[in-house]
């Protein structure tokens, strides 16, 4: 998480304490008291996800050292208190929520998470229900993009899925193409590859664009890549795919050798996070399918997040790696920019 962005949000709540403090005359514990900012993190505790507690703490411990050192961004006298809880990625994070109020018996002053889609719905509503601001590098599916409403309090710090539709949309706009097939993995619990061509699906829709839409369970032992890639040949020329980068791969395999590479069809690949905990998503794997996979991948298009190049954004990216290893989480990549 950016320190600046972080920097912002305390001024506020700093503004709000100070705004809202206690009677004339209070005690001067319960004033020092007044300027803890209150954080909940809510992220999973499991590290089979990408955006784990133990990936992102430091991150977020490195925001906070930032703000604390330079003095920049955080009124004086005003301090973190950070709390962090195992949101998985389902009601477990509205009961962490939950739980800490009732033994508290305060709420707490911001929320940082929860990330996946169905942790961070409920959480959402009641932060909004509350007056608690919530900021999430998830949430990124069409739904939560209702400011209105439910979600009014909930700052995403990434670009939703529909922003990448937007992307496609101009992209098809240029070519005046007006078909797709969208072909997805749904396999795993936070469901990401379905919100992403939610919403690409969604800005389509609107453009009342034609599209076919084919999902596959990856983890299937009965699944055949070969059927799916016949299927693709009596849809649409243009295919948005998203899956784990080795699912892509066997998939380009398959059309190059059902004569798809040869120009008739356009592929593109939507790699989710450019970070190997993903999936490796080039061609090579230093098998004897690479340079058949090389051919395969010059008709593959991949669209993912510019990776920034920064020189602040390096030094972040090294001391979280570093902190990340630390732990035992060997991660070849580097951090990513979601």
């Amino acid at each position: 998480m950016p320190p600046w962005l972080l920097g912002s949000l305390c001024c506020v709540l700093a503004a709000r304490a100070a705004l809202g403090g206690g009677p004339a005359g209070a005690a001067a514990e319960e004033e020092e008291e007044e300027k803890l900012i209150r954080v909940l993190v809510l992220l999973p505790q499991d590290d089979a996800y990408l955006f784990s507690l133990g990936r992102v703490r430091p991150a977020i411990e490195y925001a906070v050292r930032s703000l604390r050192e330079s003095g920049a961004g955080l009124p004086p006298g005003y301090a973190f208190q950070l709390t962090y809880e195992d949101s998985a990625c389902g009601n477990r994070a509205l009961f962490s929520l939950v739980d800490m109020v009732a033994l508290q018996r305060r709420r707490p002053d911001l929320l940082l998470g929860p990330v996946c889609e169905y942790a961070a719905a409920p959480v959402a509503r009641l932060a909004a229900h509350w007056d608690v601001p919530m900021l999430s590098a998830g949430a990124l599916a069409a739904g939560f993009g209702a400011k209105g409403g439910e979600y009014s309090h909930l700052t995403r710090v990434a670009p939703a899925y529909a922003k990448m539709g937007e992307m496609l949309l101009a992209l098809f706009r240029h070519h005046q193409w007006s078909r797709a097939t969208l072909l997805y993995s749904d396999s795993n619990p936070e469901r990401s590859c379905y919100f992403a061509m939610e919403g690409v699906h969604v800005v389509f829709q609107e453009e009342a664009f034609h599209m076919a839409v084919h999902s596959f369970d990856e983890s299937s032992r009965h699944l055949d890549l070969d059927d799916v890639v016949r299927a693709l040949q009596t849809g649409e020329r243009v295919v948005i795919m998203c899956a784990s980068g080795d699912t892509i791969r066997n998939i380009m395999l398959a059309a190059h050798r059902q004569g798809m590479t040869n120009g008739d069809y356009a592929f593109f690949n939507i790699e989710l996070f450019n970070s190997s905990s993903y999936g490796n998503g080039s061609w090579r794997r230093g098998d004897k399918h690479d340079l058949e996979a090389k051919k395969a991948y010059s008709y593959l298009q991949t669209i993912t997040l510019l990776r920034t190049v920064k020189p602040e954004f390096e030094k972040f990216s090294l001391e979280v790696k570093s902190s990340v290893q630390k732990q035992g989480l060997h991660e070849d990549d580097y951090v990513s920019t979601w």
